[in-house]
């Protein structure tokens, strides 16, 4: 079976086993359990954010972004630009961009900050309290339905796990 007939029968774990066997053979690359787990690790992540992106937040209009500065200014704010960018991931670039557009819809509220003319307080409006209880509460249940295929027990180890993964980033200066 040549290469072209081979990779369209390929699914994702079947992908990870070749990248795996490839990397080695080919490349020399010694560490293919790393290379599953990070694979493992950032498909889980879009499939999961996909889903709730796609279920929860763009039949009301939202994108996942926003949801995001939504929900950290919701539960934190009112807060500055700068700190819902570092809470979020995201550049303050990003937040300046799509917090301009939670303004016009409604949701958000831009303040002067009180320590620095030059920040912004970020803050949700009671139009946007409202929203994010409801939008939450339908997030949370389709939480709720990916983690139950994991015991309380499994989740709990997830969780620590993934703790020590970012947590322990600085021994090799990783970016957040």
């Amino acid at each position: 079976m040549d290469d072209r007939h081979a990779a369209s029968e390929l699914d994702f774990w079947s992908f990870v086993e070749l990248a795996n066997t490839r990397l080695a053979r080919e490349f020399g690359f010694s560490h293919p359990l790393a290379t599953e787990v990070l694979l493992t690790l950032n498909r889980a992540s879009s499939v999961v954010t996909y889903d709730l992106e796609a279920t929860v937040h763009r039949p009301r209009g939202r994108s996942w972004s926003g949801f995001r500065l939504l929900f950290v200014t919701w539960l934190a704010g009112p807060l500055e630009a700068k700190k819902a960018a570092e809470l979020t991931g995201m550049s303050r670039a990003a937040v300046s961009n799509l917090a301009k557009t939670l303004v016009v819809d409604g949701l958000l509220e831009r303040t002067p900050g009180e320590h620095d003319g030059r920040s912004v307080l970020l803050s949700l409006t009671k139009r946007g309290q409202v929203e994010m209880v409801e939008v939450f509460r339908a997030q949370n249940e389709r939480e709720h339905e990916w983690a139950g295929v994991l015991t309380e027990t499994e989740q709990r180890i997830l969780v620590l796990l993934l703790n020590k993964l970012i947590t322990d980033r600085g021994r090799f200066r990783g970016r957040t």
